[in-house]
Order: structure tokens, then sequence, then C-alpha cells
């Protein structure tokens, strides 16, 4: 049972300590840097979209691995052992998180990287009253919320094993 909660609990670490990084420190270092160096700042906006767009991409997979562990954990330890405490709000917390990323991973992020190559042109330089502008930025707050709902839902999950 120790294992399997160590599993349980490296994989939750894993995709919610790696969602606040993306979103804190890797993010902000990138386009700050990509900017600061290039004498086109939109250039370097672009480079820079590039960039965690695909540590975004990659990420994804990590997320779906974990969100696969966590579920498969919580199952296996309810089939074994003492069904943990909340279980199924926590599975259904990890199935939320899991469909959140999922979301963005296969659908929002997509449609993002097809709007960035048919726009050609980095969409900062659009003029403001640009539909592809407004779509992309609709696009990139639905990928904001989803990733937003998992970080959340992995903050509760932390919260959940600490009262434990």
């Amino acid at each position: 049972m120790v294992a399997l909660r160590y599993i349980y609990v490296l994989a939750l670490v894993l995709w919610l300590g790696g969602m606040i990084t993306i979103g804190s420190v890797v993010a902000p270092a990138v386009f700050r840097t990509l900017e600061q160096t290039n004498t086109d700042s939109g250039a370097g906006r672009a480079q820079a979209a590039r960039v965690v767009g695909e540590v975004l991409r990659q990420f994804h997979v990590v997320s779906y691995g974990a969100g696969i562990l966590l579920g498969a954990s919580l199952v296996t330890m309810k089939l074994i052992g003492p069904r943990p405490v909340g279980f199924g709000a926590r599975l259904a917390i990890v199935g939320l998180m899991l469909t959140a990323s999922l979301v963005s991973g296969l659908f929002v992020d997509r449609r993002i990287a097809d709007l960035r190559t048919a726009i050609g042109q980095p969409v900062s330089s659009l003029p403001a009253d640009d539909p592809r502008r407004g779509a992309f930025g609709r696009l990139h707050a639905l990928s904001t919320a989803l990733m937003g709902i998992a970080v959340a839902g992995g903050l509760l999950l932390c919260y959940w094993e600490t009262r434990e």
C-alpha cells in the first residue's frame, strides 16, 4: 500500500509541479529572454511562443501519464486495501484534471498551432480588430483556463494528502 501511495504522490507532484513551473518560471523567462535578445520584439515573441508551445506539447504527454498513474493507483489502493478516504471525490478530481489536459493538448493547443501557421506572422503584429487575433486570444484564454483547472485540482489533491 505504501508503494501505491508513493506512486500516487510522485505522479501528483510531477504533474502539479510541472504545470506550476511551466506557467510561472519557464514561459515568462523564455518570453523575456527572447524578446530582449531580438532586435525585433515581434520576432522574439514569436520564437518564444514556439518554444513554450513545444514545451507544453511535450508536457502534455507527461500529464497524460501522470493522470493515468494517479487514477490507477487510487483504484488499486481501493481494490487491495482499505478504501482511500474520499475515493470517489479524488477519482473525480483526477478525471477532471486529465480531461482538462486532454482537451488542451489534443484540441486547443493544436488549434492554436494551426492558427499560428495560417496567420504566418506573429499574432501580436495583427491589428487589434483582426478576427484571427481575437480567435487566438480566445483559444489562449481557454488553454490557460484548462491548465488552471488542472492546477486547482492538483492543489486540492495535495491538500487532501497533507490531511491524512
